[in-house]
């Protein structure tokens, strides 16, 4: 059985190298990561607009739209891990956001998100042709967040606006590490009767807030006619991951039934951002989040030797960015009115000793008249860990966004 589980720890490290922190909380999403935002670096969090609907790191920008915004975001990821001459693949397709805000004029203004701040997809087969012993590792899980908000305009100073959110949290996690047979320690006679025998580690969890029914996003926002730019705090929290763990035999019979609580003290976020607008249609912006983890984090199981806890570090993203708005005119040239980006980026993981750096472009292509867009974003980078546990990963992803922009329940003029 040693040969067996060198092989788990084997593919479960590399797994963590390609969805970093399956054990933890999965791999975190840049809390501006819409398609628009992404092809700018994730910079912009202080860019009014239309076409740039709702920042999870900063409520108040929706007080300065006049129009109803919806926004759709799709995302492909592809990452490829390295080591020791061994390399890994794998890609995930999810929908990390959808986004609604609702103007109300001297009333300020509505907002409604579904946001997706981690996640874990892992399916992988190991088979040991020497020892003649085969393994299921599966991972999958997301930690989502219904996020309503409220922003409104200073009365007597309307360049100032005040926002609030509210994220309630749901999910679900799984994890599951089917063994197959190993009959080496078995007598040549009884060894058919273990052809057929498998044991699986099955762990199944929700997400939710410890004693409290959800956190909170506070922002102020001042936009300028050059420059624009917020400052932001979201409150410290603990997550509660209740899990059921079960032993499996050939996956009909539960050997050892048990229900652990495991509690994740997520720190206090801070966030900052600026844009400053040239020659009226180019914007040049930067912004930061940073949280401090004093605290490391539980993992979802312990079985088969595998670390007990992920340590942690503080975790922040700095970002810096370009876009180009495209012409508002409808009967311009196309090429025109298509707003172009671009931006880089550098990220602390929450994890211990993993950082990335990436970069990006994107452009947000108009359809028809009324102020509809595809948003397009190609990122690429590679992250690194100074740990010889993790394994180095390099990674491209693909971000679609559908925005749609509106004037529901507004008087035709």
């Amino acid at each position: 059985m040693k040969k067996l589980f060198g092989l788990i720890l084997f593919f479960a490290a590399l797994a963590s190298a390609s969805m970093i922190g399956v054990d933890a909380l999965g791999e975190e999403q840049i809390a501006s990561g819409s398609a628009g935002a992404a092809g700018r670096g994730f910079a912009g969090g202080a860019k009014t607009g239309e076409a740039e609907g709702f920042v999870v790191t900063n409520p108040a920008r929706i007080a300065f739209d006049t129009k109803v915004v919806f926004n759709l975001n799709f995302l492909m990821d592809l990452y490829s891990a390295e080591s020791h001459g061994k390399s890994y693949f794998t890609e995930t397709l999810s929908l990390p956001s959808f986004n609604l805000s609702f103007p109300m004029g001297d009333f300020g203004a509505l907002g409604l998100s579904l946001w997706q701040s981690y996640s874990t997809s892992l399916l992988e087969d190991v088979k040991d042709s020497v020892s003649n012993a085969d393994a299921k590792i599966e991972y999958q899980g997301s930690v989502y967040e219904i996020i309503p908000s409220y922003a409104v305009r200073l009365p007597f100073f309307r360049g100032v606006s005040l926002g609030f959110s509210v994220h309630i949290v749901l999910g679900s996690n799984m994890r599951s590490l089917t063994l197959g047979p190993d009959n080496s320690d078995v007598s040549e006679d009884d060894a058919w009767a273990t052809n057929n025998s498998l044991l699986t580690d099955y762990v199944e969890g929700s997400w939710e807030i410890e004693n409290h029914p959800a956190y909170y996003t506070g922002s102020v926002m001042y936009r300028g006619r050059v420059a624009s730019f917020y400052f932001s705090y979201t409150t410290g929290h603990t997550l509660l991951n209740k899990l059921d763990f079960d032993f499996r035999f050939s996956e009909l019979d539960t050997l050892v039934p048990n229900r652990i609580d495991r509690t994740i003290d997520v720190p206090a976020m801070f966030a900052t951002g600026i844009n400053y607008r040239l020659a009226r249609r180019h914007n040049v912006m930067a912004d930061l989040q940073w949280r401090s983890w004093d605290a490391d984090i539980e993992n979802i199981g312990h079985s088969y030797d595998m670390p007990s806890y992920t340590e942690t570090q503080s975790d922040f993203v700095v970002s810096v960015g370009y876009q180009r708005d495209g012409s508002g005119l409808y009967y311009d040239p196309y090429w025109d009115r298509i707003s172009y980006r671009a931006g880089a980026w550098y990220k602390n993981w929450y994890i211990k000793d993993v950082f990335e750096m990436g970069g990006s472009i994107g452009a947000a292509f108009p359809l028809g008249k009324k102020g509809t867009t595809i948003d397009l974003a190609l990122q690429g980078g590679k992250r690194f860990s100074d740990s010889r546990a993790n394994w180095e990963e390099t990674f491209m992803a693909i971000r679609l966004g559908l925005m749609g922009i509106g004037s529901w329940g507004q008087t035709r003029r």
